[in-house]
């Protein structure tokens, strides 16, 4: 690594190593490629090291169970993708969302990414996402779900362009919720009931 590379930052759980190659990325992520619980992302030479906590991932799993039963709900034909490794070297950025869907049909790229943010890095995930041509982007952070849609950049938006029937303020209540099984039982009684 070069000499640049010191101005490395520790914030909490995530180091942020700038100026390194491609190669030291790979190299670095296949040295870790056995240890669970660390996340990867590149951009132009900027590399997050990320460890995922046990709270960062059933905040995860509470969105996801959510939006899977509201898709369910309202008959939305939807693809989980996951977190597959998005990017390449001639993207010069590489990225796992934390999860991300397909709508309608599936396709290579994501329609839908999600972030969970717990602890926050050197890299622009709004650029990061917007060079792997994601559509929409939703971050959580502390109690608040942010909406990024891609129209020439990222515009934060109101409401899902993707899902524009979902109310958000009702999502975020139940993420927000004691108990993950009946934030979900919940939220679906709640879709329920709109319909009636």
């Amino acid at each position: 690594m070069t000499q640049t590379a010191v101005k490395n930052s520790i914030t909490d759980s995530c180091l942020t190593l700038r100026a390194v190659s491609w190669s030291q990325f790979e190299s670095l992520e296949a040295a870790f490629e056995s240890v669970g619980g660390i996340k990867f992302a590149y951009l132009d030479g900027i590399l997050e090291i990320m460890t995922v906590s046990p709270e960062h991932e059933e905040t995860k799993g509470t969105i996801r169970a959510l939006l899977e039963a509201y898709l369910r709900e309202k008959g939305i034909r939807f693809y989980i993708k996951g977190g597959p490794t998005l990017g390449s070297k001639e993207l010069g950025a590489r990225k796992e969302p934390d999860e991300s869907y397909n709508l309608q049909s599936k396709k290579a790229i994501p329609d839908l990414a999600i972030e969970v943010v717990f602890t926050s890095g050197g890299i622009d995930k709004l650029q990061l996402y917007k060079r792997l041509g994601i559509p929409e982007v939703w971050f959580w952070e502390d109690g608040v779900l942010s909406i990024y849609y891609l129209r020439e950049e990222y515009e934060q938006v109101a409401r899902s362009e993707l899902l524009p029937e979902l109310d958000i303020a009702l999502l975020v209540r139940y993420i927000t919720y004691f108990d993950q099984y009946d934030a979900v039982t919940e939220f679906i009684k709640s879709l329920r009931e709109e319909l009636k």
